[in-house]
């Protein structure tokens, strides 16, 4: 028996890949599937299966792609619909790799068709679950994705009923592999391991402590903030099927010159700059929005981008197919190439160009008592901001800046300082801001790490919001 987990952090995704006697199967694999066919390659082994525990909202999976390239059925648990073809097994049903065995166990509660596969050893012992979106290290399935024809509160309650019927009677030395750890928003409070047992989860995870249903549901439902905008739309492209990785690479890895560059734009194309966030705040082209693949690069990307409009790329040489490959597990797949050189290229042309200005913490304290239009905005979540923010600080979530009512209260007369944690959200907040005509803009170097470490800066706490 051999089992992989392979961990994509810029999602805090997990796939995983389960091998005997030379078969094998995938589990939520990705959209970029190269990695899992070299995998059975490296090890000899053939892809039997592809299990995929339901219809994913947070990236679009790569079942279709690779149940092309290997001939293996795509499995999905009881009460799913597809556009494309697919096995839809039954609970309890099972599906043998080599010497192992794989059960099928229906769990509803984050989707209706969220469903667990049990792993049974070569002595037929039950060895690991994988479990999705449905049980988390540390937390549980959000149950607020579904439509609006159910309640949250009903999802819940069948999540509860799930896990009380299917998982939690497993052995605790069962091994639970779940499909995404800390960072995801497909759970509220993912704990930082990405594996753990069904024992030592019956004695830490919040939600497997209540005692009641009713009480389960309460602790589940509540505190849930707002699930990213493009969730939906990758949960449509998983069921309904999408354009393949090699069409959409071959689109998007077009070589385009300055003056090809400019006509895309005239074509309403969006710049997307993911270059380091210090080297596009240096020098980038007007209109740029910035989201770093240093950072949590696809879900910004699918959080902020427009899905129905074309992408053209700025990238550091050598970056453009880890872009598009990128951009495309969360579904965003209508790139239209790349400036070739790079920002290098535009610049050398004599074209128009724009930088964001930076400024070290102190200078802001310094600044602060003198400049009567200094406006401090905080784009971190509204959580992280009760928990500590400078006093009479305007808070702007960066997701909501795709919203241009987001900036009502700002004023022309206003000097931006923006700022989050570290740097990375506020240097995409300057960009989106830049974008809507707004100039006076300047991003604090260190974001909240330094500013809460300067004694000139007054700072404040929520209470209500932290209670």
């Amino acid at each position: 028996m051999f089992i992989k987990q392979l961990y994509t952090n810029c999602l805090s995704e997990a796939a995983y890949y389960i091998e005997s006697e030379g078969e094998a199967a995938i589990i939520d694999p990705l959209r970029d599937i190269e990695e899992y066919l070299l995998l059975a390659k490296e090890r000899q082994a053939t892809i039997k299966y592809i299990f995929e525990t339901h219809f994913h909202a947070d990236f679009v999976s790569g079942h279709i792609d690779l149940s092309k390239a290997t001939s293996a059925p795509i499995i999905y648990g009881p009460e799913t619909e597809t556009r494309f073809k697919a096995t839809v097994a039954k609970d309890g049903e099972t599906f043998r790799i080599g010497k192992l065995q794989v059960i099928v166990l229906h769990t509803p509660g984050h989707t209706v068709e969220s469903t667990c596969f049990l792993l049974k050893d070569e002595n037929s012992k039950d060895y690991a679950v994988f479990t999705g979106d449905t049980l988390f290290v540390g937390d549980v399935g959000r149950p607020d994705l579904v439509s609006a024809d159910t309640t949250k509160e009903e999802m819940a309650g069948l999540l509860y009923d799930s896990l009380h019927e299917k998982i939690l009677p497993l052995s605790d030395n069962v091994i639970v592999y779940p499909a995404h750890g800390p960072g995801s928003s497909c759970g509220k409070n993912i704990g930082s391991n990405t594996q753990s047992t069904i024992g030592e989860q019956k004695q830490t995870n919040y939600a497997l402590q209540q005692d009641s249903k009713e009480a389960f549901v309460k602790v589940v439902t509540e505190g849930l903030v707002a699930p990213p905008n493009y969730f939906p739309i990758n949960a449509v492209i998983n069921k309904e099927g999408y354009d393949s990785i090699d069409t959409v690479l071959d689109k998007g890895l077009t070589a385009l010159s300055v003056e090809e560059f400019k006509q895309q734009l005239e074509n309403d194309a969006i710049i997307v700059d993911t270059r380091n966030a210090s080297v596009f705040s240096s020098g980038f082209i007007p209109g740029s929005i910035f989201i770093g693949l240093e950072g949590k690069f696809a879900e910004w990307a699918g959080s902020l981008l427009p899905f129905d409009k074309p992408l053209i790329l700025v990238t550091e040489e050598g970056q453009e197919k880890e872009t598009v490959t990128r951009l495309a597990r969360v579904g965003l797949s209508n790139v239209q190439g790349y400036l070739k050189g790079s920002f290098a290229a535009w610049q050398n042309a004599g074209e128009k160009i724009d930088l964001l200005i930076e400024v070290e913490a102190d200078e802001l304290a310094m600044d602060i008592p003198f400049d009567e239009n200094l406006v401090v905005v905080d784009v971190r979540k509204e959580v992280e901001f009760a928990d500590g923010h400078v006093k009479e600080a305007v808070n702007i979530p960066l997701s909501n800046m795709v919203d241009p009512a987001s900036m009502a209260d700002i004023e022309d007369t206003d000097n931006l300082y923006l700022h989050c944690g570290s740097g990375f959200r506020s240097t995409i907040a300057a960009s989106l801001l830049k974008r809507q005509g707004i100039h006076n803009v300047r991003n604090v170097v260190g974001g909240w790490d330094t500013i809460k470490a300067q004694p000139g800066i007054k700072t404040e706490k929520d209470a209500s919001v932290l209670n």
